[in-house]
């Protein structure tokens, strides 16, 4: 559900760039009460795991459509809803960047429809009240099940809501609605059963860390290297080689933009924001689409798709854009500690 520029006015991606802005803000101000150092691996690893995650789109049967992993449930439960929008903003911003995955124009709309439903509406509004006090695996099943499928409707609302204010794309509201909300619907299932997955691993493993992240409090002494190491060596296969197994079929966004306007890409306007912003990404996004750069002068032959796509390149961009998104997510985690400290 990641947005390109191509769907986004100017005035609507400045909207959505202060508004993440503002939330950014808020929830570093509120992380630095409850950040300690085990804290901070521990916001690296998930989200280094989420970006490797993201890079497996999974069939929706009988659809020709996919999904893929949005993750803001997994890096709220574990992480409290203001860490882990910090964690989402990071994982984004280095698709964005190196990998031309969304646009930078986009960015500020994919961090807010990716990140602000699941951490501030879905997690304590829905998980929180179903697991309750008492948590156990049934209640945590349903809870990530149904908090995922309310975050991603919501995003996918806001997707369309984006697109229709900017005014650019010519997709009609109501085909386009009606198309992305059932489609997301059946990726938002899936995305609640992985999370559920997930949540119930670390709850067996350690429950202090779904409890010290409920109460938005520092996890202290509490052990968690079996978490971390857990975390990280499923991030290195993820991106690695599980992403040689993603689907080629069409996200639900493209799928949705396909059936209402028949294609699933759309051409950034040749004037205005759009041009210096395309120029920037096509310099920083030194891993496009997840693979080595191709020769744009070079002619190669068309093939079919095979699958699994063994491809180094995908390997490369698995394990870079990890260690990437988890530098710079420990990067803020030590300076919003140290932001902390001389308080």
């Amino acid at each position: 559900m990641h947005m390109a520029d191509a769907l986004i006015s100017p005035a609507v991606g400045a909207t959505m760039w202060a508004a993440t802005a503002g939330l950014i803000g808020y929830s570093s101000k509120k992380v630095k009460e409850q950040l300690d150092d085990r804290k901070i691996p521990l916001m690296g690893v998930v989200g280094a795991f989420i970006f490797a995650a993201q890079m497996i789109n999974f069939t929706i049967p009988a659809t020709g459509s996919s999904g893929h992993l949005g993750g803001g449930m997994i890096l709220a439960i574990l992480l409290g809803p203001y860490a882990a929008f910090l964690a989402m903003a990071s994982v984004l911003t280095v698709q964005a960047l190196f990998f031309a995955d969304g646009g930078l124009l986009a960015l500020g709309c994919n961090i807010f429809n990716l990140g602000f439903f699941p951490c501030f509406v879905a997690y304590p509004l829905i998980y929180k009240k179903i697991t309750g006090d008492h948590t156990s695996q049934r209640r945590i099943m349903a809870g990530a099940i149904i908090a995922a499928v309310v975050g991603l409707q919501l995003g996918a609302f806001c997707v369309v809501l984006q697109t229709y204010f900017s005014g650019i794309s010519e997709l009609p509201f109501g085909t386009f609605l009606l198309l992305m909300q059932p489609i997301h619907l059946a990726i938002g299932v899936v995305e609640g059963f992985v999370t559920a997955a997930v949540i119930i691993f670390v709850w067996k493993s350690r429950p202090e860390i779904l409890i010290t992240a409920a109460k938005s409090v520092p996890i202290g002494a509490l052990s968690i290297r079996k978490v971390l190491l857990g975390f990280l060596i499923i991030a290195i296969i993820t991106g690695g080689v599980l992403s040689w197994f993603a689907s080629s079929h069409p996200d639900g966004l493209e799928w949705s933009m396909f059936k209402t306007a028949g294609v699933e890409e759309l051409e950034n306007p040749e004037k205005g924001a759009h041009v210096p912003l395309a120029d920037l990404q096509a310099k920083t996004a030194f891993l496009p689409d997840y693979g080595f750069k191709t020769n744009p002068g070079g002619h190669e032959t068309e093939t079919s798709p095979s699958w699994p796509a063994v491809d180094p390149g995908t390997s490369v961009a698995g394990l870079v854009g990890g260690s990437l998104t988890l530098l710079l997510v420990f990067l803020v985690g030590i300076a919003l500690r140290r932001r902390a400290v001389k308080i």
